[in-house]
């Protein structure tokens, strides 16, 4: 089995709160969420530092084959939890959050989870791509925006208008009938999407952070099966690349309305056969 990686903060001179890396039959991508200026989050950690920390407790635990992927991150929150200490507010709900996704071979199985908007990409041997993701979150979204257009990126209405999203997400976070994310509460983990495919019918499994499918979900320039292509051909740095290009094609968001003009992105091409 080859894997690629790739993964690259969204701006430069910011820390990178996207998590990934692959283990022997394990491939991962945690992708890193908290307040927006102006929002107090409760905790003295930053989003990096509780991305980077689950996602390498989780490498640690999901290794383990006797344990289920619900369980080995059930588990990875709990221990990131007692790493924060008696400075962490871990009722605040705007302590840093993430999205999961990861994928495990074990025997003639490929085990998978998925938490939040993080993306799993399996490439059949016969057939279309399989893309699983978790949309209870696009769901809430559209609940709670408004239908006007949105504000031009890096202006104080943009960056005003972020901050009334997240307040009005916040009611819908870790709740039932809302969304689910990696955060404090353990039990999150039982929210996941879970399942199993024969490894035989595989030719590769894709894990991306939400920024690695900006070219498919948010841009419309490519299909799930071009982004599969270019990881296979080219690698995920090409294709974190084309991004680059399409968002800075579109610096105001008056093409493509998004949060940030460019997201951190993150993806992991893990080839089945060959």
């Amino acid at each position: 089995m080859r894997v690629l990686l790739a993964s690259e903060p969204g701006n430069p001179e910011r820390d990178n709160e996207d998590f990934a890396a692959a283990a022997p039959g394990l491939v991962i991508v945690v992708d890193g969420a908290g307040a927006p200026a102006g929002i107090t989050s409760g905790c003295s950690h930053s989003v990096s530092w509780y991305a980077h920390n689950l996602g390498g407790l989780l490498v640690g635990t999901a290794v383990d084959p006797s344990i289920t992927l619900a369980e080995a991150l059930a588990v990875s929150i709990e221990r990131v939890n007692a790493l924060h200490g008696d400075a962490c507010d871990l009722r605040h709900p705007g302590s840093p959050s993430a999205t999961v996704a990861l994928a495990r071979a074990h025997a003639d199985r490929l085990e998978y989870l998925v938490l939040s908007d993080s993306v799993l990409v399996l490439d059949q041997a016969d057939g279309e791509p399989v893309v699983i993701s978790d949309d209870r979150l696009a769901e809430v979204y559209r609940k709670v925006n408004d239908a006007g257009e949105r504000p031009p990126l890096g202006t104080q209405e943009h960056a005003a208008d972020m901050r009334n999203r997240v307040e009005r997400l916040a009611a819908y976070r870790n709740q039932p009938g809302g969304f689910w994310v990696a955060s404090t509460k353990p039990e999150a983990a039982d929210e996941a999407l879970v399942g199993t495919v024969p490894l035989d019918d595989l030719d590769a499994v894709a894990v991306l952070s939400d920024g690695a499918t900006r070219l498919v979900d948010r841009f419309g320039l490519m299909s799930w099966r071009d982004l599969l292509a270019v990881l296979r051909k080219e690698g995920p740095a090409e294709l974190i690349a084309r991004t680059r290009e399409a968002e800075t094609s579109d610096p105001d968001g008056a093409r493509w309305p998004r949060g940030k003009a460019s997201d951190d992105a993150s993806a992991v091409y893990w080839a089945v056969r060959g």
